[in-house]
């Protein structure tokens, strides 16, 4: 692959697995590496070294060259992601796994697992596997989403039960802002605005931060002026409350690669609720020119793919490329790497940091199609992916 390299940077070479370098041994083996590029945001040329699962500025004894004049950026973050969860609920272990190495190995090193039924946190005892920042189980209104995804409770009960999940989780509650009402015919919020703004207050008096799903007008109206702190999809925003959340700094994580599914989404409603239906094509229909006009109002927004139930892991390249037609490249990438990691409280990259890296042949902000194939993925100071030789 052409590396479009700017004065000074040859064309990237990669020696992980090859004869240029003395072999890299694969986790858990410490390792002591040599990385050559351009390290983003900065954009300068850069060496940097890694021992100890830590980056170093300064020459480390015995590393070896993994990668010349490439370009590397800090990990990447799925901020909308579901390790665990399949089309009819939790999965097996072994699938859960599948599903982490799967977004691992196409540079997802820090997941924010926004709602599932299953406790992964045996994960967090992999080294080889991403980190997860859980929001512990959706919570929604008895048969007003997706079977066996939910903690399914009544308004009088979301207090408690928002209680119980910011204990379960790490530091996020996960809210059902709005879902077919079946006498609507129609999506409908689930809770009374009085309800959610106490529900909220209550997860910000035990250190927690509330996000919701949202996909209509009236429950993102609602739960922003409510005080929440995050929303997912966002596709009924309106001027207003894109306003409201630029001021607040609530983030906004649309997951455009599952927006794609809408059409597929009311097609399957249609019969019953074709109200909705005609809803959900023109929520898509207007989804980029909703999306770009929250970026261009300021509202921080963050790279997730809503991985999980029905949609593959390891699609977060998709999702950058898809980011960066409505807000260039460089906000995408940041949306999936370095802002979205100050959001979520991950260190930055500086010397002694955790080693948690990707690098790619070519410049993502020239290609940001270029974040779909990873080179070398080095999570937690080894080299992870590719895992074995080629």
């Amino acid at each position: 692959m052409s590396g479009h390299a700017p004065p000074g940077l040859g064309e990237p070479e990669f020696f992980a697995h090859s004869h240029a370098a003395a072999p890299v041994p694969t986790a858990p083996e410490a390792q002591r590496l040599h990385l050559h590029g351009v390290l983003l945001p900065g954009g300068e040329q850069t060496d940097l070294w890694v021992a100890d699962g830590l980056v170093h500025t300064e020459s480390v004894p015995g590393a070896v060259t993994v990668c010349r004049d490439a370009w590397i950026l800090p990990g990447l973050v799925d901020a909308h992601c579901h390790v665990g969860l399949g089309s009819q609920g939790r999965v097996a272990d072994e699938v859960a796994e599948a599903q982490a190495l799967a977004d691992r190995d196409a540079g997802t090193l820090l997941i924010r697992d926004a709602g599932s039924p299953v406790d992964t946190h045996w994960i967090d005892a992999r080294e080889d596997l991403p980190r997860i920042i859980r929001a512990g189980r959706h919570i929604a209104r008895p048969r007003r989403y997706i079977r066996h995804y939910a903690e399914e409770v009544e308004p009088e009960e979301l207090i408690a039960e928002v209680a119980r999940q910011a204990r379960r989780g790490d530091g996020w509650v996960k809210l059902v802002g709005d879902w077919i009402d079946r006498d609507a015919g129609d999506l409908a919020p689930l809770w009374p605005s009085d309800v959610a703004a106490a529900a909220i207050a209550k997860a910000h008096e035990l250190g927690a931060r509330v996000t919701a799903h949202c996909f209509g007008e009236e429950s993102v109206h609602e739960l922003v002026r409510a005080g929440i702190d995050g929303i997912e999809h966002g596709t009924g925003l309106d001027a207003s409350t894109i306003a409201l959340m630029a001021q607040r700094q609530v983030a906004l994580v649309p997951t455009l690669v599952n927006l794609e599914n809408f059409p597929a989404f009311a097609d399957a409603g249609e019969e019953k609720f074709p109200a909705y239906a005609a809803h959900m094509r023109a929520l898509h229909a207007r989804r980029f020119a909703t999306i770009s006009a929250a970026v261009e109002a300021g509202v921080p927004v963050y790279a997730g793919t809503d991985a999980g139930g029905t949609i593959s892991h390891g699609l977060i390249g998709t999702e950058i490329t898809m980011l960066a037609a409505l807000g260039g490249a460089d906000f995408a990438l940041g949306s999936a790497s370095w802002r979205a990691r100050e959001w979520l409280g991950a260190p930055p990259l500086a010397d002694g940091a955790g080693a948690d890296l990707v690098v790619y042949a070519a410049d993502p902000r020239r290609d940001p199609s270029v974040t779909r194939h990873p080179e070398l993925v080095i999570l937690r100071g080894r080299v992870v992916h590719p895992s074995r030789p080629a």
